[in-house]
């Protein structure tokens, strides 16, 4: 008759040695015994990690507001920066650069949130390649900055009162048409950007016709 511990066989339970706990197991049950260290433990790893987590999306929302990203496709290297180039937002005797995320992005956290996330979409038409051409970016140029002047009145050209203050002009610089314009569009409530469409981009062939 064999026994239940010969060889091939496993032995019973209480015929096994006692193993010590492993390393994590006794640190587990060293926190679960003293449950003020554990919910002390808890909450400076989950507070460093929500630290680390929040750092990594400020730098990346910081980079993305750089004028290297913004220009970082072709659609916007090729069309869009070769004019910007050419205006005195880009290149002027004080050496003042206006970019892009100056006049396009908000300043405030939640609108600049906001703003960044309905941005997706341009990054959808890029990986679609749908402004292959500079002749694909014109036909659609007019809908593009059309819904730019919008946003801009809607919000009183909050981007232009960043860094231009009505107080702080000196009108009596101007020249003689410029004072009159500037009062003109004063005087009817305007905002900026109604009279200063084509400032830092080329305007639509559209607009330009019936100016013509």
């Amino acid at each position: 008759m064999t026994s239940s511990n010969d060889a091939g066989s496993p032995p019973d339970d209480d015929s096994r040695p006692d193993r010590p706990p492993g390393r994590f197991k006794r640190l587990g049950r060293w926190f679960w015994a003293r449950p003020l260290y554990m919910i002390a433990t808890i909450l400076v790893v989950g507070g460093a990690a929500g630290v680390a987590a929040w750092g990594g999306f400020t730098i990346v929302i910081a980079k993305s507001n750089t004028l290297e990203f913004c220009v970082s496709c072709h659609e916007m290297r090729e069309n869009i920066f070769v004019e910007y180039k050419q205006t005195i937002h880009y290149s002027n005797r004080t050496g003042v650069r206006a970019i892009c995320a100056d006049c396009h992005v908000p300043k405030a956290w939640i609108p600049k949130i906001i703003r960044k996330i309905a941005s997706s979409h341009e990054l959808f038409h890029h990986l679609a390649g749908d402004f292959e051409t500079r002749e694909e970016f014109d036909s659609v140029r007019l809908e593009l900055v059309e819904k730019v002047w919008d946003t801009m009145v809607a919000s009183d050209s909050k981007p232009c009162r960043n860094c231009h203050s009505r107080p702080a002009m000196a009108i009596h610089l101007q020249s003689r048409r410029a004072q009159e314009k500037m009062q003109e569009g004063l005087e009817a409530g305007k905002t900026c950007i109604e009279c200063h469409k084509g400032i830092a981009h080329k305007l639509p062939a559209e607009l330009l016709d019936d100016d013509d």
